[in-house]
């Protein structure tokens, strides 16, 4: 059984031996086949998205010129590469961690044809095999509720956030409105006086 991650490129590979004699049930085969696919198109989207901005960001950092930088494809874009973010790091973690759990049934269920044998697996139901992949089970599903818990506080922070920002926005174009109309307000009646002096002096 072999499992690595390239963090350079996000990309994950599985490789795994399937014991031919073993008769693997049909859902665990269907869970880790689909739990693969996903898990290598997640983060092969999000590479290609990766790839076709970077080029545009250095380009625009090299010019000093705001029109291009919101011409740029990565402003226009920034839909998709969140959501791209959000496919590689949360689910594509979680996927990962689905893997990890798959494999090691995939890998540990067939042990119980060689311990069947044996007067230590007639007194237990569990044979060695399925207490090793319960154990990797066990083990790795409190893992995948922190990420969750720890995924969900860092969006709303985020969220929270950029609330704060819009609000600070909002307030700062509420007070330029309010300079604004006092300055215009000021500029009226200097132009009454004005007027006033004019029409005075006529006199």
């Amino acid at each position: 059984m072999a499992l690595s991650a390239d963090s350079e490129k996000d990309v994950a590979m599985v490789e795994v031996q399937l014991d031919a004699d073993h008769d693997y049930p049909q859902g665990l085969l269907i869970a880790f086949s689909a739990c693969t696919t996903v898990l290598v198109a997640v983060h092969l989207f999000a590479l290609m998205i990766s790839t076709c901005i970077l080029p545009n960001i250095e380009a625009v950092s090299n010019v000093h010129n705001l029109n291009s930088v919101k011409e740029s494809p990565h402003e226009r874009m920034h839909r998709h590469i969140e959501l791209a973010w959000a496919f590689s790091t949360v689910i594509g973690t979680l996927l990962f961690l689905a893997e990890v759990v798959l494999l090691c049934w995939v890998k540990f269920l067939p042990l119980k044809k060689k311990t069947d044998n044996t007067p230590q697996s007639n007194s237990s139901s569990i044979t060695s095999g399925q207490a090793a992949a319960i154990a990797s089970t066990s083990i790795m599903v409190p893992f995948g509720l922190i990420f969750i818990v720890f995924a969900v506080h860092f969006y709303r922070s985020l969220v929270s956030h950029k609330t704060d920002r819009q609000f600070q926005e909002l307030n700062e174009l509420a007070e330029f409105a309010r300079l604004q109309d006092q300055l215009d307000h000021r500029e009226s009646e200097v132009a009454k006086i004005t007027r006033a002096l004019h029409t005075v002096l006529q006199r």
